[in-house]
Order: structure tokens, then C-alpha cells, then sequence
């Protein structure tokens, strides 16, 4: 099996191929056997992006790199050709980023997401999984969103995440390709670039400063380690139905003020560190996935509790400034 992994040098993508090699951060429990004979990364290398994070791998012989974006149709048609699995994690994911400029969201997103299954359909790959967001369902004030829930996106990135979602889906239905959507909740871990809020937090906290929080800090998020949705991500791959959805989910709800005051316990801080600041333009107020189809047919359930998952993460970031303090320094890459 050769698998494609598009922004294997990011957050969840590195993981994933980290994962796929062997060499996971996580407890291993429950990985199916996916045996890649080779994973080819292909990654802009944007400021989210990072080879560092394919340290663990880099020396795999399976292991091959492509600088490059997704948005090329002749660099893309080159790469796909010769692969029987495409996950495709390449993204431009910061709703703030968004908020302030959204045609880089829609260009890799939506146009870089066809430009990848054109290439695909042109190649006969064998399976395309396309990997999403809970933010393309919009906010939930009750009860959980099951698959079949009519998107309602709230921000550019998440209306550019939609996008993507019904171009996979449409090209299964119109071309009969092999296509599976997943759609995760927030993730967290280490090697997240340090403007999503928990290694923003995390890393403020460890440096002395301060950490913001929007509005009342009332707005609800599930928590998924990155170790349990790439083992998701890996279950759908190898048994996923062709032209479904699955959510996959941590299974911890939080305001944001309670998890902030999580990550203060966690790095021996107090709440005179945060400060309120004006909420967010359309800031979703919660989001819920229904887990049932993945847990049914898949048998997936989440490895990595909340607390324990933080608290590893705070480690890792204590112990890898290296890695974090040149990002924050030079945010825009």
C-alpha cells in the first residue's frame, strides 16, 4: 500500500505519519495494521507546516518527502500518480487567520481539495479520505450532530472546510470514487503550532505572560487527542464505507473557561495571568459530534483521557522549547 499524506508535516498530518511508521507519540492501543510499503508526504512547508516534526521518521526508508502545493496541478498529478491512498490533511485552519483574510482559505481548501481529486480520479487511486472539521455543522445549543446534519459554517474557514466536505463527497457520487469524509473535534498534543489555544496558552503560561479569553469564556469544545483522532483517521482508512462521514470525537466537553483554568493548574498559574478580551466575530458557541456510526461500525473509542492527555502535553511543551520558542518568535514562518 502507498499512501499519499498531504500536510504530513503539519499537526494532525505529522502524527498521522508518525502513526503510519510506527513511531506514534501516543499509547499504541487500538492502531489497525495498515503497513504502508511507503508514505509520501506532500507539504508547502507554510508557517504551520514544520519537518521538525518528522524527526521521529525521517531516517524511515519508507519515508519520502515533496515540497509543494496542493493548489499545482502538475505537481499534484505527478505525486498522486502511483499511490493507492490519499489522506488529505492540507489546510489553512485558523478562524481568526480567516476572519482577517479569507481567499487563502478558499484557495487551498476548496480549489487545492479539487486539484486533489482530480488528480486522483484521472489516476484511478483507490481510496480518498478527506479530512474535516465539526466546524462545518455551525453551533449546536443541545444534543449531538450526527452525520447527515445540513452544514451551517459560521466563519470563512469553516464555510472553505465545508466546501471541501461536498466537493469529496460529490465526487463519489458523481464518479463513483472512492471517497470517506471524517470530521474531528478539537485537537490538542504536542507539535501543535502555538496559535491554537491550548499550546498558546500553554507556552504564554510556561514564558510568564498572560493568556487571553474571549467573551464569558462560555463557549463549549470537545477535546481530542491527536494520537486518538489519527487513530481514527486510521480506522476509516482501512474500513470506512465509501461515500459516509465519521465523526470521531474525544468525548470531553469544556468551556473555555474551564479549560483554562486547567492549563493554569497545569502550569502553576493563577487567574490573575488571564485576560478578557472582546469575543470573537461569529464565535460558534458549541460544538458536539455523535460518535455512534465510528464507534459501531469501526469500533473506535477514544485512548487518551482529557487529564491525562493534558498533562502529557504541558510536559512536552516544557520539555521541547526548542522546538516552540523559534515559532512564537517568527509566527508568520
Amino acid at each position: 500500500m502507498r499512501v499519499l499524506v498531504t500536510g504530513g508535516a503539519g499537526f494532525i498530518g505529522s502524527e498521522y505519519v508518525r502513526l503510519l511508521l510506527g513511531r506514534p507519540l501516543g499509547a499504541a492501543a487500538g492502531v489497525p495494521a495498515l503497513e504502508p510499503a511507503t508514505v509520501t508526504v506532500l507539504d508547502k512547508l507554510t508557517y504551520s507546516g514544520n519537518p521538525a516534526n518528522l524527526d521521529p521518521v525521517r531516517h524511515d526508508p519508507r519515508l519520502r518527502f515533496v515540497r509543494g502545493d496542493i493548489c499545482d496541478p502538475e505537481l499534484v498529478d505527478q505525486v498522486v500518480a502511483d499511490h493507492d491512498v490519499i489522506v488529505h490533511f492540507a489546510a489553512e485552519s485558523h478562524v481568526d487567520r480567516s476572519i482577517t483574510g479569507a481567499a487563502p482559505f478558499v484557495t487551498t481548501n476548496v480549489l487545492g481539495t479539487q486539484t486533489l481529486l482530480d488528480a486522483a480520479l484521472r489516476h484511478g487511486t483507490g481510496r480518498f479520505v478527506h479530512v474535516s472539521t465539526d466546524e462545518v455543522y455551525g453551533s449546536i445549543d443541545e444534543g449531538s450532530w450526527t452525520e447527515d446534519r445540513p452544514l451551517a459554517p459560521s466563519s470563512p474557514y469553516s464555510a472553505s472546510k465545508a466546501g471541501s466536505d461536498l466537493l469529496a463527497l460529490a465526487y463519489h457520487r458523481t464518479h463513483g470514487m472512492d471517497v470517506v469524509v471524517t470530521r474531528g473535534s478539537n485537537t490538542y498534543g504536542p507539535y501543535q503550532f502555538p496559535e491554537k489555544v491550548i499550546p498558546l496558552f500553554v507556552t504564554n503560561l510556561l514564558d510568564g505572560g498572560t493568556v487571553p479569553l474571549y467573551g464569558d469564556g462560555g463557549n463549549v469544545r470537545d477535546w481530542l487527542h491527536v494520537h486518538d483522532h489519527c487513530r481514527g483517521i486510521a480506522l476509516v482508512q482501512r474500513d470506512g464505507r465509501a461515500g459516509e462521514v465519521y465523526h470521531i470525537a474525544g468525548g470531553t466537553e469544556l468551556t473555555n473557561r474551564e479549560l483554562t483554568g486547567r492549563l493554569l493548574e497545569a502550569c502553576d498559574a493563577g487567574w490573575d495571568r488571564v485576560v478578557p478580551v472582546a469575543d470573537r466575530k461569529g464565535h460558534d458557541r458549541r460544538y458536539s459530534l455523535d460518535t455512534t456510526r465510528i464507534r459501531e461500525e469501526l469500533g473506535y473509542a477514544p485512548s487518551i483521557d482529557l487529564d491525562h492527555g493534558l498533562a502529557e502535553t504541558v510536559r512536552w511543551y516544557r520539555e521541547n522549547r526548542a522546538w516552540w520558542e523559534p515559532l512564537k518568535a517568527d509566527p508568520a514562518g
